[in-house]
């Protein structure tokens, strides 16, 4: 079964563009190292070939499953999303309860998550917990260290 992903333009690109990279670089470059490493004669005891036929396999699962991930992508179009709820795509400002420190972040698809970037998961514990609140609501988060209240401060696109 497969399930349905939602992307930014820019991330549902960056799949397409890994994707090319499988297909076009790298996949010929096993093919050559198989190659070459059947030239090498007897293949039951060749290493190099059992290690480039192992890194083929690999390769054509990541490409099938990337190829998967791709069919099921759906765009996300801003125009329809409410701006005056946390969905997919808002910024959000807000503030820890507990210790009263603010932090901004981007919902984002889980694919697209990067923390360095301020960039959660609307799968992660934190999105999840702000997914549908307005300005001014607290969300109840379970993380590894305990339980912590999050105020939402301010939302925008």
């Amino acid at each position: 079964m497969s399930q349905v992903s939602y992307y930014t333009a820019e991330g549902l690109q960056n799949l397409k563009d890994e994707l090319y990279q499988m297909k076009v670089v790298e996949r010929p470059k096993i093919s050559q190292q198989i190659a070459e490493a059947r030239d090498k004669g007897d293949l039951s005891e060749n290493a190099e070939y059992d290690a480039a036929k192992e890194a083929q396999g690999l390769l054509e699962a990541k490409i099938s499953k990337l190829e998967n991930v791709i069919a099921n992508a759906r765009l996300i179009d801003e125009s329809q999303i409410d701006s005056s709820r946390v969905f997919i795509l808002s910024k959000v400002k807000i503030k820890n309860l507990n210790n009263n420190a603010l932090m901004e972040y981007t919902l984002v698809a889980e694919n697209e998550a990067n923390l360095a970037l301020k960039k959660i998961s609307v799968d992660s514990p934190i999105g999840k917990g702000l997914l549908g609140l307005t300005v001014g609501e607290v969300a109840e988060v379970q993380v590894p260290a305990g339980m912590v209240k999050f105020e939402v401060v301010e939302i925008s696109r």
